[in-house]
C-alpha cells in the first residue's frame, strides 16, 4: 500500500467515525439537556467537513509534477492544513459563544446517562487518534497530522464536558453550569491545539530546516556511496508526503567532469532506494581539497 492510499484510508475512517460520532453527541446532547455534548456534537460536525479537506488536499497534493508544476503539487496539503485550523477555530469560537450564554441563563442538571455516552466517545475519539497519527507519521503528512488532532481535541473536550457534567450531577442545583464552563474550556483547548497544527505547516511553507534527523540519515547514507568521501550542505524542503533535497557531495578532486557526473547519478539512486520518500533530489559535486 502506497501513502496516498494509507493517507487516503485513514481520512475515509476520520469521515465516517466523525458522521457516527457527531449523529450520537447531537441526539444525546439534545435529550440529555448537555450543552458540553452538543459543543462536542458542533466540533465534530465541522470535523467532517475538515476531513474531507483533508482528503482533497492529499489526493491533489499527490499529483505527478507537470509543466507548470515541476516539483509536484505537495505544497496544496500545507494549505489545506491551514483551512483545517480554520475550522477548529470556527468551531472553538461557536463553543466559546454559546458557552457564555449559557452560563447566564438558567437551565435543568444534564441527565446522567449523558456520562456513559461521553465515557464511550473518550476511549474511541483516543483510538482514533492514536491511529490516524500513526498513518501520519508513516505518511509524512501534515494534513493528516491535522486530522488526527482533530481526534485527539474531540476526545479532550469530551473529557472536559464528562467532567463538567459530573460535577453538576453530584453537587446538584446550582451547578447546572459546570456543564457550560467545560464547554468554554473545551473551545481555550481547541485555539491552544490550533497552534499546534498550524505552526509545523507555516514552517513547511516558508521552507524552514525542521528535519535534522532526516539529514543526518543522508549524510550517513550518502558516504556508503563509493567514491562519495563526504557531504557538504545539506538542505531540506518538505512538500506534502515528501522531501525535496538538494546535497553538496565531496569526491576526489582528481576525477574527470564525466567521473562525477556518475558519481552524482548513482548517489541520486542510492538515496531513493534507502529513503523512499526524497522527492526531487539535486546533487551538486564538490571537489575534495585535502
Amino acid at each position: 500500500m502506497t501513502n496516498e492510499q494509507k493517507a487516503i484510508k485513514a481520512t475515509y475512517f476520520s469521515i465516517f467515525g466523525n458522521a457516527a460520532l457527531a449523529l450520537i453527541k447531537w441526539l444525546a446532547g439534545y435529550f440529555g439537556n448537555s450543552y458540553a455534548l452538543i459543543a462536542d456534537a458542533i466540533e465534530s460536525t465541522s470535523d467532517i467537513f475538515a476531513s474531507f479537506l483533508v482528503l482533497f488536499g492529499i489526493k491533489y497534493s499527490s499529483r505527478p509534477a507537470d509543466e507548470n508544476h515541476p516539483y509536484g503539487h505537495g505544497r496544496a496539503e500545507p494549505l489545506i492544513t491551514f483551512l483545517v485550523v480554520g475550522f477548529l477555530i470556527t468551531s472553538a469560537t461557536i463553543i466559546a459563544y454559546e458557552s457564555i450564554v449559557n452560563i447566564q441563563t438558567p437551565h435543568d442538571l444534564p441527565k446522567p446517562w449523558t456520562l456513559i455516552v461521553l465515557g464511550g466517545i473518550i476511549i474511541w475519539k483516543e483510538i482514533s487518534f492514536r491511529l490516524v497519527m500513526k498513518r501520519s507519521k508513516e505518511t509524512k503528512s501534515s494534513s493528516l497530522a491535522a486530522d488526527a488532532w482533530h481526534h485527539r481535541s474531540d476526545a479532550i473536550t469530551s473529557v472536559a464536558a464528562f467532567i463538567g457534567i459530573s460535577i453538576a450531577l453530584f453537587f446538584g442545583k446550582g451547578y447546572e453550569s459546570a456543564d457550560d464552563w467545560a464547554a468554554l474550556f473545551a473551545s481555550g483547548f481547541i485555539l491552544f491545539n490550533c497552534y499546534k497544527i498550524f505552526r509545523p505547516a507555516l514552517g513547511e511553507i516558508m521552507d524552514e530546516n525542521l528535519y535534522e534527523d532526516l539529514t543526518l540519515e543522508i549524510r550517513k547514507a550518502s558516504v556508503k556511496v563509493e567514491g562519495i568521501i563526504d557531504t557538504e550542505k545539506c538542505f531540506i524542503r518538505k512538500a506534502g508526503m515528501n522531501y525535496h533535497l538538494e546535497l553538496h557531495a565531496i569526491v576526489n578532486g582528481d576525477i574527470s567532469v564525466k567521473e562525477g557526473h556518475l558519481l552524482a547519478h548513482n548517489l541520486e539512486d542510492f538515496l531513493r532506494i534507502e529513503i523512499p520518500e526524497l522527492g526531487h533530489i539535486l546533487i551538486h559535486i564538490e571537489p575534495n581539497e585535502y
